[in-house]
């Protein structure tokens, strides 16, 4: 399956915002993000000043960092889009709840990942079940009253473990019942708008595809 492999601290700079792609170390003074404020590339530091942003320009911005954020490329985005556009509600928030629903992005917010990716991995690697069953499939979208469990061997387990520690301070949100003790969480609720951390502006993303 196609993924993101470059550099993602990248993406932040290119952005001109933290989008948390590598969990801990985001808080730190390490931070390229942090420590060089700017678009990457050779005209990047004064580039960013010298430019005004159009709305197509903003409308491609919000679309490139929820897309970067979830760690999804453009054809499976679009995918997630176009269900969005056809199911009942809001558009936007549909779209939204349907990134939030990915499986690996329910492990990340339990804490067993310190970033999407490495819980992509993580889900890769056969470590998850999902009502008794095992799921490898990162884009596998929860439902209500699902069960997620840990199934790893000991070396595994303990690198899990090791991350739940690292994620301790991030809040698990509502719509997950976590226990840590057993490495398990039950989906209580369809996810919306109001339990992502992050802002996003996803009306413009409406407006970029309805064009």
């Amino acid at each position: 399956m196609a993924r993101y492999t470059d550099a993602v601290c990248r993406l932040c700079r290119r952005q001109g915002e933290k989008m948390f792609l590598k969990g801990t170390k985001c808080n730190t003074e390490k931070c390229p993000a942090n420590k060089r404020p700017y678009a990457p590339g050779q005209h990047g530091e004064g580039k960013g000043k010298r430019q005004k942003v159009s709305n197509y320009g903003l409308q491609l911005k919000e679309k490139q960092k929820v897309k970067r954020i979830y760690g999804v490329l453009e054809k499976q985005f679009r995918r997630y889009f176009e269900t969005a556009s056809k199911s009942k509600g809001v558009t936007g928030k549909v779209l939204l709840q349907l990134l939030e629903r990915r499986l690996d992005n329910v492990v990340f917010r339990m804490g067993l990942g310190i970033s999407r990716s490495q819980a992509r991995q993580i889900v890769r690697h056969n470590f998850i079940l999902v009502n008794s069953v095992r799921v490898n499939i990162p884009s596998y979208l929860v439902d209500k009253d699902d069960l997620i469990q840990v199934k790893a061997k000991d070396k595994a387990l303990n690198k899990i473990k090791d991350n739940l520690e690292l994620s301790k301070d991030r809040t698990v949100p509502s719509w997950l019942e976590f226990k840590s003790a057993d490495f398990n969480a039950k989906v209580l609720r369809l996810p919306d708008k109001n339990d992502i951390q992050q802002t996003i502006q996803e009306q413009l993303i409406v407006e970029l595809y309805s064009k």
